[in-house]
């Protein structure tokens, strides 16, 4: 009985943690795909999977056979031993494991023998990269050996536009939020409860609704098309959220470290800059996290408050106008959106470690 424990413990926690595995890995199945992609060749990513860079049988080619230049190309041509017109060619022609396959076009094209064997798809490049931060003109090769020349996507500028939109709207809510918090915790004075009570009655209000009214106050202002624009609207519209969290976690702080402070003379500020402040770091890098990734991860804010210019343009716009410019080109789309998840993932992992902690010790609290 006692040496059957053991062993019931130990098949729950592999049924457990291999059910968590799967479903991990399932998850970050898209992911995975997104990062190999973007480090192939645009040859590559047009003829085959991401996944064939993994071991697998497939044809591989050992020969290549290039016919004379007075064979006749609309007649049966005999390559190889075997005589075939060129659409048989081209759908490829079988034989035990070999195949032979025409490759590019009728006039410059060339035959191909190929075995069926294991192999897998180890060739990659930083030339995406290059071409979509760079914006450099870049020239490819394709498989009949004809070149073109095309233009990248400067990504640069939009990705330094993304940090300056997303950093003041992450900081200058959580600040002013702080603030609030503090004051609605630790504070006393009049209508304090209504006032709570209006913050948390401003976070069932739509983003939606509010828009055409800010942006006509920002018209008058002349503020429309700035960056203080998007920050002052991220900021409004994230601050209800943040004020409510923050004074969850706040107000659950040990009521005796505050008199203690309080009897030595501290005044409220600080209070607030040398206690709440040190203490509340779960709490607040929870609310960062969450208010980073969605400013850095909007589209429809940024769009009407600062528009479509190429030079005040935001990581996801220019995205979307890669996607519809140059939707054939999986290269440059899995590249640039590989980047646009560079700084949210070091921001989460940077600050995951708050992330639960500061979720469960005071945001769910009510």
């Amino acid at each position: 009985m006692s040496a059957a424990k053991p062993l019931n413990r130990f098949l729950n926690s592999l049924v457990v943690n291999g059910a968590l595995a799967i479903i991990c890995l399932l998850w970050t199945i898209p992911t995975i795909g997104l990062l190999v992609s973007s480090f192939r060749d645009r040859i590559d990513i047009n003829t085959t999977g991401w996944w064939t860079v993994f071991p697998h049988l497939d044809w591989v080619a050992t020969e290549q056979i290039k016919p004379a230049s007075d064979v006749d190309r609309n007649a049966p041509m005999t390559l190889a031993g075997v005589t075939a017109t060129f659409e048989e060619f081209r759908e490829g022609i079988e034989s035990s494991d070999k195949r032979l396959k025409w490759i590019g076009n009728r006039r410059v094209g060339y035959l191909e023998v190929q075995q069926y064997r294991w192999t897998a798809n180890t060739i990659f490049t930083l030339e995406n990269y290059r071409q979509v931060l760079a914006g450099d003109d870049y020239t490819a090769t394709l498989k009949d050996g004809s070149t073109v020349t095309e233009r990248g996507d400067n990504m640069s500028r939009a990705f330094l536009n993304s940090i300056a939109v997303a950093v003041p709207s992450t900081v200058i809510p959580i600040s002013l939020a702080a603030f609030a918090a503090y004051g609605f915790a630790w504070m006393r004075f009049p209508a304090r409860k209504m006032l709570f009570a209006l913050v948390v009655a401003l976070l069932v209000v739509p983003l939606q609704i509010a828009l055409v009214p800010i942006l006509r106050d920002f018209v008058r202002l002349d503020l429309n098309g700035t960056f203080l624009a998007v920050w002052l609207a991220h900021t409004g519209f994230g601050l209800p959220l943040a004020t409510y969290l923050l004074y969850n976690y706040i107000s659950e702080l040990p009521r005796d470290i505050l008199e203690s402070a309080f009897i030595d003379g501290a005044s409220h500020f600080t209070i607030f800059t040398r206690l709440i402040l040190p203490l509340s770091v779960p709490a607040l890098a929870s609310f960062a996290i969450f208010q980073f990734l969605w400013v850095w991860n909007d589209y429809l804010v940024a769009l009407i408050f600062i528009g479509a210019s190429p030079t005040s343009q935001l990581l996801t716009q220019r995205l979307a106008e890669i996607v519809g410019s140059r939707g054939q080109d999986w290269h440059l789309l899995t590249a640039g959106a590989f980047i646009t998840m560079i700084l949210p993932l070091v921001v989460f992992f940077s600050l995951q470690r708050f992330f639960v902690r500061g979720l469960l010790s005071g945001s769910v609290k009510g």
